[in-house]
């Protein structure tokens, strides 16, 4: 059975709730590989196998392209920056408007826990192809790069220094920041991981960061959250009990802090709503996001 066959199948008989959330379990370290397996192995009883579960459970990159790298409305390269406080060299995927003229405003786009797969890489395609300059950067540069695949660039990330790999992004955004053809404002966007480093840097910029929408992201530490100055919109999943779970004690702080803020919860949303290489995809609620995540944008960073 192919995948598309599989997907079709799985559409028509929706997968259990219970094997979404064992995946984010699995995804962010909580349990391994062997106990991921074992508790889909108990849906058998319900009539699901392994060849029905994992190809909509896990990443298929080759159906998620929206963005193609030969679009000739964008021009993709890698480009190199200084980390001084972090890894000491960074390196991320740089995507430019072919029509551009002048300057124009940045996005710095963050990717998962797990290094920069093809899914982010074609976000930071489509936020070029929006008019905006794109870069994202690739985590595990100081280890390689991403893998090709996401179970050991998750093994990886996971090795790596917290506290470097924050300067890393934090010396990322400066350097997209002041590239040549930036107006100087700057915003973000990030998935997961990536979007709490996207609120992590909306803390730690300052008044330097203009506009930052984290998806589903926790967080910064609270002791900084005082600090942010820029307008945020957050998105998040109904059904993503662990990040929801953070959110309010985060709103108190931005209320209390009289921040522009503003926040969506998309209904029967999974963690992982906008990322359309794996089930977790809501079509309906990725569009609306992304077409939120755009306007938010050329409203702030104009």
């Amino acid at each position: 059975m192919s995948n598309l066959e599989t997907k079709t199948e799985t559409k028509i008989r929706p997968i259990p709730q219970e094997a979404f959330d064992w995946y984010d379990e699995y995804a962010h370290g909580f349990i391994d590989r062997r106990t991921f397996m074992a508790r889909l192995s108990t849906l058998a009883a319900a009539g699901f196998t392994m060849g029905m579960l994992l190809p909509a459970l896990m990443p298929d990159y080759a159906i998620a392209e929206q963005v193609s790298f030969t679009d000739e409305a964008i021009k993709a390269q890698y480009a190199t920056f200084s980390s001084p406080k972090g890894h000491k060299e960074g390196r991320g995927y740089l995507v430019t408007p072919t029509a551009l003229k002048g300057k124009t405003p940045v996005v710095l786009v963050v990717h998962e826990n797990r290094g920069l797969n093809p899914y982010v890489k074609d976000v930071a395609r489509r936020v070029a192809k929006a008019g905006f300059i794109a870069f994202a950067p690739d985590a595990l540069h100081p280890l390689g790069g991403y893998p090709g695949n996401d179970d050991e660039g998750r093994s990886m990330q996971s090795s790596m220094d917290k506290g470097k790999l924050e300067q890393d992004f934090i010396a990322a955004a400066n350097f997209i920041k002041n590239h040549e053809s930036s107006t100087g404002k700057l915003g973000a966007v990030g998935f997961c991981f990536g979007g709490y480093v996207v609120n992590m840097l909306a803390a730690e910029l300052g008044d330097k960061m203009n506009a930052g929408v984290p998806f589903y992201g926790t967080p910064a530490v609270k002791e900084i959250r005082k600090n942010i100055k820029c307008s945020l919109l957050l998105q998040f999943g109904e059904l993503d009990r662990r990040v929801n779970g953070t959110w309010a004690d985060y709103e108190a702080d931005l209320k209390a802090n009289k921040n522009d803020y503003k926040a969506h919860t998309y209904p029967g949303a999974n963690h992982g709503f906008h990322n359309d290489s794996t089930g977790r995809y809501d079509k309906a609620n990725a569009e609306l996001a992304w077409d939120r995540t755009l306007a938010f944008f050329n409203k702030n960073l104009a």
